[in-house]
């Protein structure tokens, strides 16, 4: 069983309003959203594009609910903008970050994904950017940097693999994790997306427990995986269609993972994030399914 004073438990927005599709959960408010977590046992967040700019605000609200913000995506653009530039950017978010309490932030590098194209297959056509030798050095060098600055601010920089970016597969990850300090770069380890991967959720999770420093709970529905196959969707169509489920409703085996992050002490948020259609899947129905399987499995 994991223990309570290490381990946090977390959820996404994304079930309630879809950052890359607003129009999915598009009737849901901040309000109702951060309630609809805390009803359902949820103790921390990740930042939704309907959540309040005014970081006081944010926390306020949040903590009239018992909760808190757990972490942050940031979209890095290290291959196609000026390094200045994405720095800056990123220090502007560790200062909101700084500001509501928080000590992570998500980083996935945006440059050429095609994560956001509504009609560009995710698994055939061979349309995943693949970065030659030069790209990886710039990459590399520049999340060290970005590390760096998140370090020096009492944050973990957490890489975050996702399907249609330049770091999507077990060789990519694993070449990122080589050539990045592990003192300022760590893996913001997500089930679903290895699994959507074709890769090795659990052989990922033991190759790098000890740089693990966020933890997304996705689960996949392997029978819609194959239809995205086999129908040439995006990734946001797979989305739309249900390749994502809250832990529990879909084909990975958990159990073996959250083993071996409590065997390594992990301490940390484990993080639940299932980007679904509100209309076909509500979600504080399956908030209130994700926090009861965790909590028959981890005893949190």
């Amino acid at each position: 069983m994991m223990n309570s004073e290490h381990v946090r438990l977390g959820i996404a927005p994304i079930g309630w309003c879809n950052d890359d599709m607003p129009e999915l959960g598009a009737e849901n408010t901040f309000r109702q959203t951060v309630s609809e977590m805390a009803l359902a046992g949820f103790t921390g967040c990740e930042i939704g594009n309907k959540y309040p700019k005014d970081p006081a605000e944010l926390k306020h609200q949040l903590e009239l609910r018992g909760m808190r913000i757990a972490s942050r995506w940031f979209s890095s653009f290290l291959l196609t903008q000026p390094y200045d530039a994405v720095a800056e950017a990123f220090s502007a978010e560790l200062d909101f970050l700084s500001a509501v309490g928080a000590d992570r932030i998500n980083v996935s590098e945006q440059s050429y994904s095609i994560q956001g194209c509504v009609d560009v297959p995710i698994l055939t056509g061979g349309h995943k950017y693949v970065m030659n030798d030069a790209e990886w050095e710039r990459f590399c060098t520049g999340l060290n940097g970005l590390g760096r600055i998140a370090s020096e601010r009492g944050f973990k920089l957490c890489y975050h693999h996702h399907m249609g970016t330049v770091v999507q597969t077990s060789a990519e990850t694993d070449r990122m994790m080589a050539n990045t300090d592990p003192r300022y770069v760590f893996l913001c380890y997500d089930t679903g997306h290895f699994t959507f991967a074709g890769e090795d959720p659990l052989a990922m999770l033991r190759k790098y427990v000890d740089r693990v420093g966020h933890v997304h709970l996705k689960d996949m529905r392997l029978n819609v995986v194959e239809q995205v196959r086999a129908q040439n969707w995006s990734f946001l169509q797979a989305v739309r269609n249900g390749a994502f489920t809250v832990p529990g409703d879909g084909d990975v085996d958990f159990d073996p993972v959250f083993q071996v992050l409590e065997e390594a002490g992990y301490q940390g948020w484990l993080l639940v994030e299932a980007e679904q259609d509100p209309a076909k899947a509500d979600p504080l129905e399956y908030a209130q399914k994700a926090r009861a399987y965790i909590r028959q499995h981890t005893g949190l």
